[in-house]
């Protein structure tokens, strides 16, 4: 890995006045369970699929826990993959972290909770009062099945009405249902309050659907994107796009500050970005086993790359959406 201070990243942040970039307190130990999954996305920053095998064992799952009723300043548990829903250790996860109090999300792309064998899921997260966090990349169908295959589009509805009928969404309701954007292609995400409230009317009259917030996330230049990138000769222009439209103003909320990710194998990352290219926190800190106070990391420095661009151009991006509102 090179010297933090010596990334492109790093340099246009220190010249406007932010870096070293630093972690603060951990708020959110985000956990993802693998790669299996029921679909191959396009735009997929972690290359999940059907045919993919890595899966997070008890043991690792069981030493996440563990880490999570060490820290008390944790208030939150993010699951994610893959199918999150696939891991075999998944209800494990959310019914322990529930027990110690904290805050569960699953980061679920609907179609799974139609899959065999998944006929309770949905029953499963709502009895548990559990956040989902869905990916819905458009209110089109044309646009959705381009990006997440054939069919999907029609599924996904299926799944949101079931979701819609369990409470999720509903006015008066606690349990949320935030849906997630990501464009298409290679440019930035268009304004969050004006791309909720066409969702919200366009899903709401032709089916019936409600849904708490539309999350935009700007599609990040690693793995299974940049693969499209570059096939396309499109790879320098989005990066050009992305270095062009840095806001400084996304800083002081970038998500890698507060958040910790955890791979399948255990291994430790500033986020999940970062554990897609193999960016771990360092040989002090490798693994969830090297630690037991979250506290230690504290003022470390946050390992960066070009993908960092995506969380701060235009609007800013994260796991929770839009970093800055107009």
């Amino acid at each position: 890995m090179e010297p933090v201070s010596s990334t492109p990243f790093n340099s246009l942040l220190q010249r406007h006045g932010f870096w070293p970039l630093q972690r603060s307190e951990v708020r959110t130990l985000q956990v993802n369970v693998g790669r299996v999954c029921n679909q191959a996305c396009h735009h997929c920053h972690v290359d999940a699929g059907p045919t993919r095998t890595e899966s997070m064992e008890r043991p690792t799952a069981e030493r996440a826990i563990e880490l999570l009723a060490a820290n008390p300043s944790v208030e939150v548990l993010d699951l994610t993959g893959g199918a999150p829903e696939l891991n075999p250790n998944f209800r494990f996860l959310v019914r322990s972290a529930l027990e110690l109090g904290r805050r569960v999300i699953d980061r679920c792309n609907l179609t799974v909770l139609l899959e065999p064998g998944q006929e309770d899921t949905a029953g499963f997260l709502a009895r548990h009062r559990v956040e989902i966090v869905a990916s819905m990349p458009c209110y089109e169908a044309d646009n959705v099945d381009r990006q997440r295959g054939k069919g999907v589009y029609e599924k996904s509805i299926e799944a949101l009405q079931l979701l819609n009928r369990l409470g999720y969404g509903q006015p008066q309701s606690t349990l949320v249902l935030d849906l997630v954007y990501n464009p298409g292609g290679a440019s930035l995400p268009p304004s969050q309050p004006s791309l909720e409230a066409a969702y919200k009317s366009e899903l709401e009259s032709r089916f019936g659907i409600r849904f708490s917030r539309l999350l935009t996330l700007t599609n990040m230049p690693i793995r299974r994107f940049a693969d499209h990138l570059n096939r396309t000769d499109q790879h320098q222009a989005y990066l050009s796009l992305l270095v062009n439209h840095f806001n400084p103003a996304t800083v002081p909320d970038l998500m890698c500050t507060a958040l910790l990710s955890v791979g399948y194998d255990g291994r430790l990352y500033d986020c999940d970005f970062n554990q897609m290219v193999d960016m771990g926190l360092g040989e002090d800190f490798e693994t969830l086993w090297d630690l037991d106070d979250l506290g230690r990391l504290v003022g470390r420095p946050i390992a960066t790359g070009h993908h960092c661009f995506g969380c701060t151009a235009g609007s800013g991006s994260s796991c929770g959406g839009a970093l800055i509102q107009p």
